[in-house]
């Protein structure tokens, strides 16, 4: 029986792990070394990965990586949109990210070239022509194709997939219908107060955060936008704020502020009209404790002292639009703010997530009048939420095609959305092989914008950004591929109209 080959050095994936791992080989068995060490990167919340990496040959040594800094990179992970990102990058990886908080560390550490085919048809590597080809034919060919999306994209690409749902006469769908479309909603109501994050940093002296947890969903806006930074009329910064937290539970934010209301469940909408009578001077009956779980004389105080302030800020999250009431909670919770202004200055701007949600809305309402759920299969812009949003149309068995963008409906849609989703022809755009992805028909690998593409996206508070990129990817961006699509789509409608392209 020959004799084993000598144990031999393990070659290491992580540069933290720096003691010696030996394994054995056994008889017709694959060598391979298991690394043990934490993923390195802060970016990974602390969990532990585990990865292997073969050991058959040695490695080969490689040059050192092309190093080079990017100052004021733009982090696009949440709606804050920090463009003050300072990047060092070392061939196709991000290895220090200066100013960013810990998600924005995830999103650059655990951001890299994936090893993934530029596209796939029915589940096989393709060619991007082909690809091309495949995705027009799907949804040339539906008879009530929809779009969804595009929160993690750019504005040029956002453009670009608004006129091939006009061309193909689809459904057009953001995130939005899934997060703050309540407040989209309640905006085209009563309309907003609004200001940008550096007029709140400059003049805010008093902070209401309601339905939210910045701590931990937005941790550099309490830092760089709101609560702590120095401002032209509040130079001492947070203490010269006063600022206040109402939500159902104790979270992170609350140890931020001075003061604190937790409020039962599904009670936003009485408190916020509770807070409108008391701002207007009216008579509220002390039973409004029973239903929100805040004394009478609580609600009196903090009126009193919103009227107070010299300007003020609503910031309010999901737990508004996402309760029962919806999109009457913003409502209520906009004409609060409307009505504040009577006494001082008031605004009320919604907390977004992803990092160009506000872009989509932005491109989507000008482009067609409205922020999300749109219909444009008779020619003209028809806006409805609960009849034309993804969500719904998919759990409905409605839709006979999808087109969707940088999002992962089959993670987070309803079973009966997703069971239909799957038995359907799906165009997926995506920097991961997502869930939705895997059972598309048609997968294309894009580059991740803001940190292989530039372009443009919006803040949570309407200001358009751009982005400069770390380093090249060397798949396509969602602009080309999109430009791609509609180009095959309009050749296949002049054809059979009996028309040239020219």
């Amino acid at each position: 029986m020959p004799s084993p080959p000598p144990r031999r050095r393990a070659a290491f994936c992580c540069p933290a792990f720096s003691a010696a791992v030996f394994i054995g080989y056994n008889s017709g068995a694959t060598a391979r070394t298991v690394c043990v060490c934490p993923k390195w990167s802060e970016g990974n919340h602390g969990l532990e990965r585990f990865h292997t990496m073969s050991i058959a040959e040695e490695p080969a040594k490689t040059e050192t990586p092309e190093l080079k800094v990017v100052s004021d990179a733009t982090c696009t992970f949440c709606g804050c949109v920090c463009d003050d990102m300072e990047l060092t990058v070392e061939g196709n990886r991000i290895t220090k990210a200066k100013n960013a908080c810990v998600l924005g560390k995830a999103w650059f550490f655990n951001h890299h070239i994936e090893n993934e085919p530029e596209a796939t048809v029915d589940g096989q590597p393709s060619t991007y022509d082909v690809a091309i080809e495949r995705a027009a034919d799907i949804l040339y060919s539906a008879t009530y194709p929809v779009t969804y999306g595009l929160s993690d994209t750019t504005c040029e690409a956002q453009r670009k997939a608004v006129a091939i749902t006009d061309w193909i006469g689809g459904c057009l769908d953001t995130t939005t219908s899934v997060c703050h479309g309540p407040s989209g909603m309640a905006f085209q109501g009563v309309g907003e107060v609004t200001c940008s994050l550096g007029e709140i940093k400059h003049r805010a002296d008093f902070l209401l955060y309601w339905g939210g947890n910045p701590a931990e969903s937005h941790p550099r806006h309490f830092t760089r936008y709101s609560l702590m930074p120095k401002g032209r009329h509040v130079p001492r910064g947070r203490k010269d704020r006063t600022a206040v937290l109402i939500d159902v539970r104790k979270t992170k934010s609350a140890k931020a502020v001075d003061i604190f209301l937790q409020l039962k469940p599904r009670s936003d909408f009485e408190l916020a009209w509770a807070l409108r009578g008391l701002i207007r001077g009216i008579e509220i009956d002390p039973s409004i404790e029973q239903k929100t779980g805040i004394p009478l004389e609580t609600l009196t105080d903090l009126a009193e002292r919103m009227k107070q302030a010299r300007f003020g800020a609503i910031l309010f999250g999901m737990g508004v639009t996402m309760t029962r009431g919806k999109h009457l909670n913003s409502e209520a919770v906009l004409s609060l703010a409307r009505d504040l202004n009577k006494y001082t200055r008031w605004v009320a701007k919604p907390m977004r997530g992803h990092g160009n949600v506000t872009g989509a809305d932005n491109v989507v309402s000008w482009s067609t009048g409205y922020p999300f759920g749109v219909n444009l299969a008779r020619g003209y812009p028809r806006f409805n939420p609960g009849e034309y949003t993804t969500s719904d149309l998919l759990a409905r068995g409605e839709a006979d095609a999808a087109l969707i963008i940088a999002s992962d409906p089959m993670s987070n849609f309803s079973q009966p959305a997703r069971d239909h989703l799957a038995k359907i022809p799906v165009v997926v755009l995506d920097p991961k092989r997502s869930d939705t992805a895997r059972a598309a028909a048609v997968h294309f690998t894009t580059a991740t914008y803001g940190i292989n593409t530039p372009g443009t996206v919006y803040r949570m508070d309407d200001i358009p950004i751009p982005l400069r990129p770390a380093f090249d990817s060397p798949y396509r961006s969602d602009l080309e591929i999109l430009t791609a699509i509609e180009k095959r789509i309009r050749e296949k409608q002049f054809a059979a109209a009996g028309v040239t392209s020219d």
